[in-house]
Order: structure tokens, then C-alpha cells, then sequence
């Protein structure tokens, strides 16, 4: 019975999540939601930016401390291993979904893009961003980084594995190829706003220190190997004229966050890795 109540527990958030990840999309781009970045009658500057700031804080702490080993060994005591992964899962959907119920919008223009072209390809860019971060959740573990794998683990009695570092095609370009989508998308916008600026902002600075932190938690777990994969493959950006020397892997991903981990959460969003 435990088992069965793991693994519908495991899919509820997963499903929660799914929907989650779909509203951050029309959220940002201001498409087909009830409640966007920058919809809603503007309240005072000062107020809005205080709650926005506190929201978009509440994201990052409760992404980087839920993510961190030394949290994960405590908090595994108090939460059964198999469904560890759901939770984290569960709560950064649970403060995305306040962000965007709470957010004030701050509609004072920043720029406007008005050539037809020019916006046609900030709208490509845009859902390319959205797109590498699907894509890449794939090419690494989607349902392990969303914690189902975990609890059908359970359900069938079996162990996971242990984690085994991999660099799948894009990993070979780019070490974090799902942050890079998540920047894509932020910030590729015709009609940016004093909101949507702030939010892009935030979410940058949060994935360059959640980059760091995730970094750190990787060259921990797998040593000179993660040291050398990072001298030869860009943080966001290819190495032009760099090619990697080792042979990939198939095995299973050792990231596990992510922005995201999910934004890279709930959005999100992590990669060659699997250190949450």
C-alpha cells in the first residue's frame, strides 16, 4: 500500500509541475493566462518592487537550500528517500505558483521592438529557449530530475543507480544547456518592461550562483573528471576550437537541479550531474 501511495504521490507533483512549467511559459510571454509578468492594475513602485524581490527570493532560497547535500541529509530523515526528489519538486512549483499569483507588475516600458522581423526573431528565440530546456531534461534523466523514476523505483522494489557522469550532445557543447534556455527565453522579449526586466534580472544572477553552488557540489562527487570536462566545454557558451578528449557515457544523469532544477524547476533546471 505504501508503494501505491508513493507512486501516485510521485505522479500528483509531476503532473502539478507539468502544469506549472506550462504557466511559466505564458507568464512570461504574457500569452494565454489568466494572471501574467505584466498583467494587472500597477500598485505603488516601491510596494511592487518589495513584493516581487521577496518573491523572487523565495524561489531562490528555497531552490539552492532544498538542493544542497547537507540539506538533503537531514531532511531525508524526515522525508523517506523515494519520494526526497517529488518534495523538492512539490515545493518549487508550490513558491512558483505564489510568484505568479502574487507578482505586481511594473508596466513602465524599458524597450519596444517594433520591425516586424526584428520581433518575429526575438519570438523565435524565445520559444527556442523554452524548447532547450525540455529538450535537454531529455537527454540527460526528465523523469529522474522530476522525481517519478525514484518512486517507480520504489514501487518495483529496486535500487537506483549509482550516479555516473555523462556528457549527452548538447553537455558536449555547453555545460549547463538548460540554464542557457532559461536565459533565452527570459530575456528575449520585444515589449520588455521595468517587471519583466527585474524578473530577467533576478533570474540570472540566481542561475550564474546556482551555477557555483552546483559546480562545486559536481567537482565534490566526480573529481578531476568534472574538472577537466569544465576546462574544455563552456558554462553557457561553446569553446570555439575546444573539443572534448573523453568518450561520452550512457548512464544515468548526476545533476538535479536546475532554475528550475526547475524554474531547471519548477521550472528548475540540471545536467551532466545529478548532485540533488
Amino acid at each position: 500500500m505504501i508503494r501505491i501511495i508513493t507512486v501516485l504521490y510521485g505522479a500528483t507533483v509531476y503532473v502539478f509541475f507539468l502544469g506549472t512549467f506550462l504557466y511559466a511559459i505564458g507568464f512570461v510571454a504574457n500569452l494565454g493566462v489568466p494572471k501574467s509578468i505584466d498583467s494587472g492594475l500597477p500598485g505603488p513602485w516601491p510596494e511592487a518592487l518589495l513584493v516581487n524581490v521577496l518573491l523572487l527570493s523565495a524561489f531562490a532560497l528555497q531552490h539552492s537550500v532544498m538542493a544542497r547535500p547537507a540539506f538533503k541529509r537531514v531532511w531525508t530523515r524526515i522525508v523517506p528517500k523515494p519520494v526526497e526528489r517529488s518534495t523538492y519538486v512539490l515545493f518549487a512549483s508550490l513558491v512558483l505558483a505564489l510568484l505568479f499569483w502574487q507578482w505586481r507588475p511594473l508596466p513602465l516600458p524599458v524597450w519596444t521592438v517594433e520591425n516586424p522581423a526584428a520581433v518575429m526573431a526575438l519570438e523565435a528565440v524565445f520559444w527556442l529557449g523554452w524548447t532547450l530546456v525540455l529538450v535537454s531534461t531529455f537527454l540527460i534523466s526528465h523523469f529522474e530530475l522530476f522525481g517519478l523514476r525514484q518512486v517507480i523505483a520504489r514501487f518495483l522494489n529496486r535500487d537506483m543507480p549509482a550516479p555516473v557522469f555523462r556528457t549527452p550532445l548538447l553537455y558536449r557543447h555547453v555545460r549547463h544547456p538548460i540554464y542557457l534556455g532559461f536565459l533565452l527565453a527570459f530575456w528575449s522579449t520585444p515589449n520588455m518592461t521595468e517587471g519583466h526586466l527585474l524578473f530577467a534580472v533576478a533570474t540570472s544572477v540566481y542561475i550564474l550562483i546556482g551555477i557555483r553552488l552546483e559546480e562545486h557540489d559536481l567537482l565534490a562527487l566526480f573529481g578531476e573528471r568534472y574538472r577537466r570536462y569544465r576546462t574544455q566545454v563552456g558554462m553557457l557558451l561553446p569553446k570555439l576550437g575546444r573539443r572534448m578528449d573523453t568518450p561520452t557515457r550512457e548512464s544515468r544523469d548526476v545533476s538535479g537541479s536546475t532554475v528550475v532544477q526547475g524554474l531547471k524547476s519548477a521550472l528548475g533546471a540540471r545536467h551532466t550531474r545529478r548532485a540533488k
